[in-house]
Parts: C-alpha cells; structure tokens; sequence
C-alpha cells in the first residue's frame, strides 16, 4: 500500500471505511502470516466481514480492510496476502510485503500454525528486524492438541525452532502421509481425482432435478400472476409481452437451470477446498502443466471455473508470471461452467444414455459428462502449449507449493460460504446479463421480414456455416443470443424449432427429443453440439471480467477468439471424420 505515515494511513482507511466515529486513538493493525494458517478466519470473526477463506496457498490476493470496535476505540485490520517471508517472490508476497515495511501499522500481528512453528516463525523474526510492535497469535491449537504436539513459547530473543517446539508423538502426521501415498501417487492420484469428479457430478445431476423442476413450477404460477396484473392495470399487450414474456420468462429459465445444481455443486467443491484436497490435485497436475509450459497454479483457476469461468478468470491472480496468468485466462473456458451442464446433460441424456434405465442411468450419464470434462482438460493443455509456443513464447516457472494438513471440514460455514460468495454472486451477475438477452431475443423472435421473423431469417443465413460443422443454422443462432448466458440457448432453439414468440419449455426430455428429431436432429448433431457447447466463446461476463482482469481489449478478443476457433476446428474435423468412414 506503501502509506507515508501512519496518521495518513488512519486517514485514508477511516474515509474508505466510512467509520463513523474515528478517533485520534485509532489504530492500523496488520495481520500476517503464512499461507493456510487460518489468517483470514480470525480476520472474519473479529471483524465480521464477508472474507472467504481457502485452504490454500495464494487464496487473499489483496488487502482487505475491516473494523474491530473495542470500547470507544477502532481497530483497523488489514488482512494482506499470505507469504512465506519478506523477501518477497510473487506478486502476493510483495503486497505483503510493502504493506508490512512501509505502512507503517501501529501493530503487525503475525498468525502461526501451531502444528508447523519451525517454518512459520521464518516470517516472525523478519518482521522483528522491521519493527518492534509485534504480537505472535498461535493458531490452530486444537489440531496440535489433536496430533499430541506440545508447543512451548519459551523466548522470542530464542531463534530455533527446537527449542520451542516440543513433539510428543513424532508420528503425529503419519496419517496424512499415508493419505498422500495414495492421492499425489503416479498410480493412483489421477484416477482418484477423476472418480471424484465424477462423483461430485453424479450428485449434482442426481439432487438438482427436483429443485430446479420446482422452481420452474413456482415461476410459471408467477408468470400467470403476473399476466393477471398487467390484465388489472389494463396495460397494452405489447408491454405485457416485452416484459412478462420476454425478460421474466428469461429471467426464470436463468434461475431455475441454474440455482439448482450450483447450490450442490459450490458447496462440494467448497468441500474439497476446505479438506485442503484442491492443493493434491495442483500437485497431481502440475508435470502436465509444466509440458505444456504453463503454471501448475493453473490447475486451481482451472477447477474454480467448473462453477463459473469468470471466477476462474479472477482467480488467475494467484499466478505470478503475467505470461503465464494470460495462459490460464484465454484457456479458462475449456472447462464448462455450470451454465453449459444443462445443454451437455440434456443432449447426453437424450441421445447417448436413454437406453439405460433407473439409477444406471445418472452414474452413465456422470460417467460421459466426466469423459467430456476429460476432453476439456485435455484441451487447455494443448492450447496453453500452442499459447506458450506462439505469442505467449516463455519458460515455465517454478512456485512453492504447501499441501496443508488435511482437516475436518467446517460444514456450516462450507453451507455459507459457498452459498453467498459463490452461488448467489454468480447467480446474481448472470440475471444482470439476462435482462437484456431476454429483451433482445424476444424482438427477434417478433420483428418479421416478409413472412419470416428475424430469428428465422438469420438462422436461414446461418445455416451453409453450421452445416460445415454438423450443426444448423438455429442451433448456430442459439448459441450466439446465448452469449449473456449459457442457460438459455435450449429455450432459444426451441423457440426458433417452434416459431414462437417467446422462450418455451417442455415438460419433459422425451418432447424435447421428438421436436429435435423432427428438425433433423441425428447422433451427429448431438455430437457436435456437445463439442461446441464445450468449445466456444465465453460468456458476457466472463468476457467483461477478463477485460477487468487484463485491462487490454487485445487479449479480451484473443479470450474470445482462441476457444471459438478451436470449437469449429474440432467440430469440423470430428464431422467430417465421420463422413468420410461412412457412419453418416
């Protein structure tokens, strides 16, 4: 932050902060420590902030500001990023760093694991070469009571380790050594972290069925409310229609497709976080990564945009290198995001799993949807290889990676967290994006030239295009009035299948696969619509938070260009394929 003195610090931290009753006796305090030593979690309860924590290395980015009230004092605590020392090594660690050597805090207040002192009080005795107002907070004492560690604070002007940690059981972490034998193994590390992957979608699909079915229930009965009111108020019909049947009903398909499985997704994911299992998989990753001359930190960004690309996108602020942060950026979107899942499984579950009945029928459909994710992963290692050997020419660079103990989940705030960071953020900028989408699609589909409307007349110009690459024109079109948000190119496709007037919906997926039969639909269309929908441009707001993010137009276009290019690639390609052995 690098302030020129403390009283100017207060100053400018009491006006960010809008604290209404500064005093004189203010005080900043910053608060340090190692990545995973739980920093930002006595951040959150002393000052009740919304701080997520992660359990692991490079989570806090920034510096985050909160007030802790202690009588008619306030206590301004700054939670700067996790570093290993001051002498500084990434882009976090020198936040850290500036901040801790020229903010000048009043007091610098360094949290330490219990369980691993010896690597932690590196950064303790450099802060004391800094500055003398210096509190030792010792967290996490219930898992070294836990592994029977005894840990006695003899001396601060005491400089080793040994003699002020005591070990009783010096095979305390035995335990989880002999998880990581089996999780980080060459053997075994891959495919447990696909069974899980595969497991965390069997779950998803299986639980989010129900709840999005209900909510779709509960906006119709909304929606025919609505029209009543409109009726009452005797407003005209077009407005009704703009309104009610365009933005509403696009509104609602945005919040029940995708509430649902986000809501069980995040907080599975927030779980795996939370158990410290995230850091394994970079580690599992990290050669592959490191072939295709990118940054083993891409694979965390990488999991993260399995809920949303855009916060993958923000994420990629953990890597140092900015050449491999643009790498992570552009291939983002090889993952799908959750909005994209509804598309995969409905096309998987008409056309390549219906022959299965009852409960086999969700583990195939997991068992294809993780074989597709597979492909995506596949495909960001390919690309990150082209990138970095074309306009993104560089070395891979090496960074220190903490695989943290593993530790009992804390449910309720996994619940929370997840629910208001994660799901209800994204949630909350995709119904932004779709307001717009619903108005625009809803002209379209009621501004006719000739005897055609205007979505039907583009999808006609469309369509020598898409049949290149085992589509049609209406699909191709689907795809891009998707572009706000993924959730909706099902509805928009039927809506220019059935020459509507507005977004509709089927009961059920045996209706919807007569009409996409209908309309000339094969297993080959399935095909290439599932390899589109994997590999095609980003959403909106991913494409606004990589601009954000990289402050270039440039490298936004290059963002939107790379995945699209490479959709029609191998959608042309596989069709083709096909054609030639004789299949279609």
């Amino acid at each position: 932050m690098g302030l020129s003195s403390a009283s100017t610090g207060i100053n400018l931290l009491q006006e960010e902060l809008k604290i209404e009753k500064a005093t004189p006796e203010d005080r900043i305090i910053a608060l340090g420590g190692n990545p995973n030593v739980g920093k930002s979690t006595v951040f959150n309860g002393l000052t009740g902030l919304n701080q997520h924590t992660g359990n692991w290395p490079g989570k806090t980015v920034t510096n985050a500001y909160g007030v802790y009230r202690y009588k008619e004092s306030n206590f301004i605590l700054v939670d700067i990023p996790g570093t290993y020392s001051l002498m500084a090594n990434s882009v976090e660690e020198e936040v850290a760093r500036d901040f801790i050597c020229f903010g000048e805090p009043h007091t610098t207040v360094i949290v330490v694991d219990a369980t691993c002192l010896e690597r932690n009080l590196n950064l303790v005795l450099q802060t004391l070469e800094i500055t003398s107002n210096v509190i030792l907070c010792v967290n996490l004492m219930d898992e070294a009571n836990r592994d029977m560690i005894v840990t006695t604070l003899i001396n601060l002007s005491e400089r080793i380790s040994k003699e002020v940690v005591t070990i009783n059981n010096k095979a305390y972490n035995d335990f989880d050594r002999k998880i990581d034998d089996y999780l980080t193994s060459k053997k075994f590390g891959i495919p447990i972290m696909i069974l899980l992957l595969m497991v965390i979608f069997w779950i998803t699909i299986s639980g989010a069925n129900i709840p999005s079915e209900l909510l779709a229930k509960g906006f119709s009965y909304m929606e025919g409310k609505l029209t009543l009111f409109f009726q009452w108020i005797k407003a005209p019909p077009w407005l009704h229609n703009v309104l009610v049947l365009g933005i509403y009903r696009t509104l609602s398909w945005v919040v029940s497709v995708m509430l649902p499985p986000m809501a069980i997704f995040f907080p599975l994911f927030t779980l795996l976080e939370d158990l410290g299992y995230l850091p394994r998989v970079a580690f599992n990753l990290d050669n592959f990564f490191k072939k295709s001359h990118a940054c083993g930190k891409q694979a965390l960004t990488m999991c993260m945009g399995f809920g949303c690309n855009a916060a993958g996108v923000i994420g990629c602020r953990i890597i140092d290198s900015s050449r491999e942060r643009l790498i992570a950026i552009i291939t983002n979107n090889f993952v799908p995001c959750n909005g994209r899942f509804p598309i995969l499984i409905a096309v998987i579950s008409m056309f390549f799993v219906g022959f299965f009945k009852g409960p086999f029928q969700s583990i195939f459909l997991a068992l294809i949807l993780t074989a597709v994710i597979i492909l995506g992963i596949l495909m960001t290692l390919l690309v990150s290889k082209f990138l970095s050997r074309t306009i993104l020419k560089g070395l891979p660079s090496s960074f220190t990676l903490e695989l943290p103990p593993y530790r009992k989940p804390q449910v309720g705030k996994i619940i929370i967290r997840s629910i208001l960071d994660r799901t209800l953020f994204v949630l909350g900028r995709a119904v932004v994006v779709a307001i717009p989408a619903g108005l625009i699609i809803w002209i379209m589909a009621n501004l006719y030239i000739g005897e055609s409307s205007l979505l039907t007349y583009t999808a006609n110009f469309l369509n020598p295009l898409a049949k290149l690459i085992g589509l049609d024109g209406h699909i191709l079109l689907a795809f891009i009035l998707g572009f706000p948000a993924n959730e909706i190119v099902i509805p928009i496709l039927l809506m220019s299948y059935m020459a509507t007037g507005s977004l509709v919906e089927l009961d059920n997926l045996v209706e919807l696969k007569a009409i996409l039969i209908a309309n000339g639909w094969t297993w080959v269309t399935a095909l290439s619509v599932m390899l589109f929908s994997l590999m095609h441009w980003p959403c909106a707001t991913t494409c606004l938070t990589i601009r954000k993010e990289t402050q270039s137009l440039k490298w936004t276009i290059i963002s939107f260009l790379v995945p699209t290019v490479a959709g029609f690639t191998a959608c042309f390609i596989v069709v083709n394929l096909i054609r030639i052995i004789g299949l279609i």
